[in-house]
């Protein structure tokens, strides 16, 4: 069974993350500051005022390892929200702390029409509460597997939407490092929303992290030899195939066998992909980051600028005036997901609440 968990809650293993030293606030400052100039502007029915208790819990809708995405709706206002509730006891066993941090700092100062909002956070004894966007049209994964495979309009659709995206997290210095199908959902109107920046981290130069996804992760991951922001086109290139395809250009029973592919560079083109695509996948798809399309002096402009989004109204997309291919109402939405409450494993979960201190909740 899929569940939003692998939306909201998906998590580096305690092994694989370390904490982030970048100027952080200067960032989500900045970030501020450049929605507004780009016209992304905060409404005022975006401030949320209710404190948590003024919320009515409905259902669950995911659940992870960190812990459980509901549903619930406002007293005050009767508009419905998703909730993350994180156990502490569990960021601390896990070591998450700092990590946790900069996620929720750097996702509350992001406003995009294509990524999932972040209103506010609360925090308790037991666990800290992440305020989001409820996202009622469905998910990115459910329609892909659906269709089996996008047409080439489609395909071109959503890529643009998600270059947008990129564009967007990029002029931050953030790498977003986990996009894949999974963490991609949609508006009620048929739109992408982004979601789950577990990943997502600050990268002034070069990061080491060995984060993200076998089938999507760049060979300069793999191999450990420094990444940072290009991964995030690489990914494009991978989810422009599966989109096109199907299925993506890099799969194996176990994980060791994808990663042996991806770093020897092999896969085939299915027969109905034309020269354009061809092209756009081959330069995403590009070994060395350093000419990796998306990477180059053009940045994300090169992306835009290629042919195989010859047509595209850029402006127009980024103001959501183009109407999307698919409708959505006939996929799965977000609270029919779970019925039931999965159980909790049994463990010794103490620490100590002053770790907590200095969280910053708003």
């Amino acid at each position: 069974m899929q569940s939003l968990s692998r939306f909201f809650l998906s998590r580096p293993s305690k092994s694989s993350l370390q904490s982030s030293c970048e100027p952080l606030f200067d960032v989500i400052n900045t970030a501020r500051s450049h929605s507004l100039d780009s016209g992304y502007v905060i409404n005022e029915s975006d401030h949320v005022k209710e404190e948590l208790s003024d919320f009515e819990f409905l259902n669950l809708v995911g659940a992870g390892t960190f812990g459980r995405v509901y549903r619930v709706k406002s007293k005050v206002t009767a508009k419905e929200y998703a909730i993350k509730v994180l156990k502490k006891s569990i960021i601390v066993r896990l070591k998450q702390i700092e990590h946790v941090k900069n996620e929720t700092q750097i996702l509350k100062s992001l406003v995009h029409p294509f990524l999932i909002r972040l209103y506010r956070t609360y925090m308790d004894d037991n666990n800290i509460y992440l305020l989001m966007e409820l996202s009622k049209g469905g998910e990115f994964f459910a329609l892909l597997r659906a269709a089996g495979r996008l047409s080439k309009e489609s395909t071109q659709f959503y890529a643009a939407e998600m270059v947008l995206v990129l564009e967007y997290l990029h002029s931050f210095n953030i790498a977003y490092r986990d996009l894949k199908p999974e963490n991609v959902l949609l508006s009620p109107d048929g739109h992408i929303k982004i979601c789950d920046f577990g990943f997502s981290k600050i990268v002034i130069d070069r990061t080491w992290t060995l984060c993200g996804t076998p089938e999507y992760l760049s060979p300069e991951v793999i191999m450990g030899t420094g990444h940072d922001k290009s991964v995030d086109w690489w990914a494009l290139g991978v989810l422009i195939y599966e989109m096109y395809a199907g299925y993506p250009p890099f799969f194996g029973e176990h994980p060791f066998e994808i990663y042996e592919k991806i770093c020897d560079g092999r896969y085939q083109f299915p027969h109905h992909f034309d020269d354009k695509i061809k092209d756009l996948i081959t330069k995403l798809l590009q070994p060395s980051r350093a000419r990796r399309l998306g990477n180059l002096v053009g940045r994300a402009k090169d992306v835009k600028d290629h042919e195989f989004f010859c047509g595209v109204d850029w402006e127009a997309l980024n103001s959501r005036s183009i109407k999307p291919p698919h409708v959505t109402k006939n996929y799965p939405k977000p609270e029919a997901i779970w019925e039931d409450e999965p159980e909790e494993e049994e463990q010794d979960d103490s620490f100590d609440p002053s770790i907590f201190q200095d969280f910053v909740i708003s």
